[in-house]
């Protein structure tokens, strides 16, 4: 039996739309009941979560477990305890969790980097199996941007002339849902990317062609964009953090191009301009 947190976000969702397609065995782990209701099909659930996880004779029920929360200061405490739980439940369930492309790499010192090396240190040591999803930036990072697109006609990013591998969040969870069903896979990590490496001037093009509607692309000072962060809604930490993952595109460490999607599903993950169109009511509805 497999247990997913994080099902309501955008890649836990999607991979319960793809455990429902391969009829698995699947539950839901929602901290408030009302959230099952939106899941897809009638997917069961329970209620708990990372802080206050399921007790160990629930736990002892799952052989798969699929790890994912939210980038923010407190996840590599609430995922390690999380951890933790598993282990003391008794049993050695495989788990997959989701990472950042860059988690790996010792000299990478992107706080959210940071953050998912130090729970992979902690989960190695328990001994766990367990397979990393170190996902590129994702698509979905341009939704918060669209209404600025369609209002001014710019992508605004303090990436420079940077270019990364981006990925839809459907595409991680594809090779997560393989993972997790399939018993011939054994435990690994898999950097998981898009089909190419696009700077944001790219995306500005992509924009414009499938929009057709002129979309230019401007390089903030990271002093607007923190501005332009905080004003948004995130906290100081998520603020800097993002910024920091801007310098590392900027860098060239999120250029790399992999083929683990394709060598785990067997398809080609999604090119932005397919993406795109799947989300033209953001880019073109209402202001």
């Amino acid at each position: 039996m497999i247990l997913v947190t994080g099902a309501t976000g955008r890649v836990g969702f999607r991979l319960m739309e793809r455990l429902r397609d391969a009829h698995a065995d699947a539950t839901a782990m929602v901290a408030v009941e009302a959230r099952a209701a939106d899941l897809p099909g009638a997917a069961k659930h329970l209620v708990a979560s990372l802080d206050d996880p399921p007790p160990a004779e629930l736990l002892q029920d799952f052989d798969r477990v699929f790890l994912l929360s939210p980038a923010g200061e407190a996840q590599v405490e609430l995922e390690i305890g999380f951890i933790d739980a598993l282990l003391a439940a008794g049993h050695r369930p495989h788990v997959v969790k989701v990472a950042c492309d860059g988690f790996a790499d010792p000299g990478c010192e992107v706080r959210f980097m940071r953050s998912h090396r130090e729970i992979a240190v902690h989960l190695e040591a328990t001994g766990l199996p367990a397979s990393y999803l170190a996902a590129a930036p994702f698509l979905e990072n341009l939704l918060p941007a669209a209404a600025a697109i369609r209002r001014e006609g710019l992508l605004r990013a303090p990436a420079g002339q940077g270019r990364a591998a981006f990925i839809a969040a459907s595409d991680v969870a594809s090779v997560a849902a393989r993972l997790l069903t399939h018993d011939g896979l054994e435990p690994s990590s898999y950097v998981l990317t898009g089909p190419e490496a696009l700077g944001y001037r790219d995306l500005a093009r992509r924009i414009s062609a499938v929009f057709a509607r002129d979309v230019g692309y401007r390089d903030q000072r990271p002093a607007q964009a923190r501005e332009a962060l905080l004003a948004s809604g995130m906290t100081a930490w998520e603020a800097d953090g993002t910024l920091e993952l801007f310098a590392w595109i900027r860098e060239g460490g999120a250029d790399t191009v992999t083929s683990d999607v394709r060598d785990v599903t067997g398809r080609d993950p999604r090119p932005a301009q397919e993406w795109l169109e799947e989300f033209r009511a953001d880019f073109l509805g209402p202001l």
